[in-house]
């Protein structure tokens, strides 16, 4: 343990508070409100005399004399306790007097006004639930001339708030907020897929092959089998199993895991959510995908208006939609159709597009320059469908051109905020586009497909019609909350070790 003269004094304290016969973390103490409670019902409480029971940590504490006005903090906010000696008596004051910034303590007694009007608990007990041995970062405050609160010396060094996000929770209210609107959007979204006829499932994170996404996966090894195991790198191939097995609407958040980079909007652990509906193309899923993503911003925000660093976004229903080649034309002046294979390699040199591996495909370099040349131009919100074939194995052709497939990605700030198929569902041009994968592994590229046998035996077995929806549920939290980096809204993101 680390310890400096604030800790060695608190550890002192609390040899002090054992002597007394002091248990400086009893076991429970029965609540009967929290701060947002006591403020609903604060006219009845002053009326009534009734007495609470409160908790909170300590954030501020001022003793004068015979009286300590203290302010507890709980998960809602925070509320003033006022005691006074002859409300605790002599023992129960001594007790308020060795008490420390941090500190969690639970207070009983009646709801009042104080002389200065604040609504405050009128404690008759005070009791030590945990005693801090070691001190908050505590930012100090003051009132300028003007009556605003200036704050000094905040706990706000970047890399010590996402390595102590406990500390961070526990000082700043901005931060705990984006948490809380966090679990009010994956509850909507909850909501909305439960009300749709949606069955939640769950599936597994160590997969024997991993599958559903181009990515680098994590491998490990599990010691009894004595067999190499995968994190998976998203839960697609599983959820289409259980269509398979004639659950007709299926979805599931995913904790997926990819071996890459780690940037502004990329974390090697994150949320992914994916639905499938039996029955549907990718048509319908643009109708779920943008009900679903209005919904989460009015979880959020309360309306389906957002503001992300400075841009206001409108996701209301309807989204706009554009083709890839439609993009390319508009914000790259290039009509693909129109160009020999040369000529869009000439591009892709042109405008440093990397085509990776040594199979030429026109498809990817058409989609390499969509990405280099159209996506930051995305505001958005729009859906960008009709993707080049060679895009993705998992998806059905076009029913109208055989060059490309059925595919959107939603954009909102130049961020891909999502993607949806209809899905394939035909088991031996599944099983064709799954090896020619394996040969693009060959042939250099590191982001490919592996073949998964069982998958492609219960294809075999039928599947309906499916329309598919992924979407990046920290990306969507990072645009519904404001937060410039997917660290802002991960409780604990991954950081090199200390």
């Amino acid at each position: 343990m680390e310890t400096n003269d604030q800790v060695e004094a608190r550890l002192d304290t609390l040899a002090k508070l054992r002597e007394k016969g002091i248990n400086p973390y009893p076991y429970r103490f029965p609540l009967t409100h929290d701060s947002d409670a006591l403020k609903a019902k604060e006219e009845d409480l002053l009326a009534s005399g009734e007495t609470v029971a409160y908790a909170g940590r300590v954030i501020r504490y001022n003793l004068k004399g015979k009286i300590a006005f203290i302010h507890l903090k709980d998960g809602f906010g925070r509320m003033q306790a006022m005691i006074q000696k002859d409300g605790v008596g002599e023992d129960g004051f001594d007790l308020v007097k060795m008490l420390d910034i941090g500190d969690w303590v639970g207070v009983k007694g009646p709801m009042v006004r104080t002389k200065t009007g604040e609504f405050s608990v009128q404690a008759k007990e005070v009791e030590l639930l945990s005693k801090a041995v070691r001190p908050l970062p505590i930012p100090k405050e003051k009132t300028d001339e003007h009556g605003n609160k200036v704050i000094f010396d905040e706990f706000k060094d970047v890399e010590t708030r996402y390595r102590q996000r406990y500390v961070d929770l526990a000082l700043n209210d901005n931060v705990r907020a984006t948490f809380l609107k966090r679990s009010r959007v994956l509850q909507a979204i909850r909501e909305y897929l439960i009300t749709k006829g949606f069955l939640e499932v769950e599936t597994p994170v160590l997969q024997s092959i991993y599958g559903g996404a181009n990515a680098r996966p994590f491998l490990t090894h599990h010691n009894a089998l004595d067999i190499p195991l995968y994190l998976r790198v998203s839960n697609e191939l599983y959820l289409k199993r259980c269509i398979v097995g004639g659950f007709p609407k299926v979805f599931e958040f995913a904790k997926d895991f990819r071996n890459e980079g780690i940037d502004r909007t990329h974390n090697p652990e994150f949320t992914l959510l994916e639905f499938y509906e039996a029955w549907s193309d990718y048509n319908d899923m643009m109708v779920h995908f943008e009900n679903l993503y209005a919904a989460a911003c009015v979880a959020a925000n309360g309306s389906t208006k957002c503001t992300f660093q400075g841009k206001e976004f409108d996701l209301a229903p309807p989204w706009p939609r554009m083709t890839v080649k439609q993009a390319i034309k508009k914000y790259a002046d290039l009509d693909v159709d129109a160009l020999s294979d040369e000529q869009i390699k000439a591009e892709c040199s042109k405008h440093h597009v990397e085509l990776k591996g040594n199979l030429w495909m026109r498809g990817l370099a058409i989609k390499g320059l969509f990405e280099t040349l159209c996506e930051p131009h995305l505001d958005g919100p729009v859906f960008i469908t009709d993707h080049p074939r060679e895009s993705t194995p998992l998806c059905k052709v076009h029913r109208d051109d055989p060059t490309l497939v059925e595919q959107f990605e939603p954009y909102v700030n130049g961020w891909e905020v999502g993607n949806a198929y209809s899905e394939l569902n035909d088991p031996i041009e599944q099983r064709a586009l799954l090896v020619q994968q394996v040969e693009r592994g060959r042939g250099g590229e590191d982001e490919t497909h592996p073949l998964d046998e069982d998958f492609l035996r219960a294809l075999e077995y039928g599947m309906p019609p499916t329309g598919g929806v992924g979407i990046g549920i920290d990306r969507m939290i990072m645009l519904l909350t404001d937060s410039a980096t997917i660290k802002d809204v991960l409780l604990f993101p991954l950081m090199k070790p200390e």
